[in-house]
């Protein structure tokens, strides 16, 4: 069992619905993914960023922690993030036990 935590920078230029629709997804999918338990979502808001990206000066920081036994999923999880309509950046990192 492998922990992880990823972090979402999502646009706000479509507004806080969509916002919400893009956490809620992956939630959603690191859920179904990795041990429910272990799932934890921590939302630290709009902030501004320390550069321009997409001509944008505002993101929706998320913070995702959880666990897996499926090491392929993380490399799932970056493809989703990177297809997805308002992903600006995201990361996702192993943590050491």
């Amino acid at each position: 069992m492998s922990k992880y935590e990823s972090i979402l920078v999502v646009s706000v230029k479509a507004g806080e619905e969509a916002v919400n629709g893009v956490v809620t997804k992956f939630k959603d999918l690191i859920t179904a993914n990795s041990v429910p338990e272990s799932v934890t979502v921590d939302a630290w808001g709009n902030r501004r960023l320390a550069y321009p990206i997409n001509k944008e000066n505002e993101g929706h920081y998320v913070l995702y922690s959880f666990e897996t036994e499926d090491a392929d999923f993380t490399a799932e999880l970056d493809r989703v993030y990177k297809i997805t309509d308002g992903v600006l950046r995201s990361l996702i990192i192993k943590k050491e036990d």
